[in-house]
């Protein structure tokens, strides 16, 4: 007897395989900050996360789209019908939120680094890619101020603040390692001019970093063992607890229609 599944394969060419990730990324991120909707500490930030939580989602689906239209399946599907070790995204996206500045820290550490990642894509040899970019880095440009303001206003504010900035800091550094890895597969698409080297970010983004820390008076965390995984399908536990949430309507009526 056959056992139906609603779990989809995908052929993940080297381009479908780098979509993935950055979509993965923005969609889980969007989603862990889609949390603080109603919980934030004021309502202007309610409405500020829940907007960047909406810009990231955006991005996912116009990645998502492109990677179905080359390997034959939609947004929907990739988005919600894969399994937890298809799913390609950082580690760091996948965290808890933690207290109000831990998730600021977050914010920060991974949008220093995808900002000027999508400015240098709009340089992609692949329209789509370019076209993509191009879009995103306005928004991430935001993202961007948004979070360092944050966490100057966190790091230099009262002593509690302050150390719970640093606590954030602390615990989300190892994290960081991951935003600069390069396996085989991207390395073919970086050789052909189609993405940004990450390897390459790694001055700028550590540059941007020490300014902002500097003026939030937080020390920078040392650099040690990195944490890695998430690029090749192995996750925390919490992202299973993320999918279970995301994936319930799908999973149980495949195909839904709203």
């Amino acid at each position: 007897m056959s056992v139906t599944t609603t779990s989809i394969a995908v052929d993940e060419t080297p381009l479908v395989l780098h979509l993935l990730r950055r979509a993965d990324d923005a969609l889980i991120l969007g989603h862990r900050l889609s949390e603080w909707t109603g919980n934030a500490p004021t309502l202007e930030e309610d409405l500020a996360l829940a907007n960047i939580a909406l810009d990231l989602i955006g991005q996912s689906r116009a990645l998502f789209d492109y990677a179905g239209s080359l390997c034959g399946l939609d947004e929907d599907q990739l988005a919600y019908r894969r399994d937890a070790r298809q799913y390609r995204n950082l580690l760091i996206t996948e965290q808890l939120n933690g207290d109000f500045a831990c998730t600021i820290a977050r914010q920060f550490l991974y949008s220093a680094f995808i900002d000027p990642y999508w400015r240098e894509a709009m340089s992609s040899s692949d329209a789509t890619i370019a076209a993509i970019a191009a879009k995103a880095e306005k928004e991430t440009a935001y993202h961007l101020r948004h979070a360092s303001e944050w966490l100057i206003r966190l790091g230099d504010g009262t002593g509690e603040s302050h150390r719970r900035a640093q606590a954030g800091l602390e615990e989300l550094w190892p994290f960081t390692g991951e935003f600069f890895e390069v396996d085989a597969p991207d390395q073919s698409l970086i050789d052909a001019g189609t993405i940004p080297d990450p390897a390459e970010l790694h001055d700028g983004w550590s540059s941007r970093i020490n300014t902002i820390l500097a003026r939030a008076t937080l020390t920078r965390p040392k650099d040690s063992w990195m944490q890695t995984g998430g690029r090749t399908g192995r996750h925390s536990e919490h992202l299973g607890h993320i999918l279970a949430e995301l994936q319930y309507l799908q999973r149980s009526h495949p195909g839904a229609k709203w």
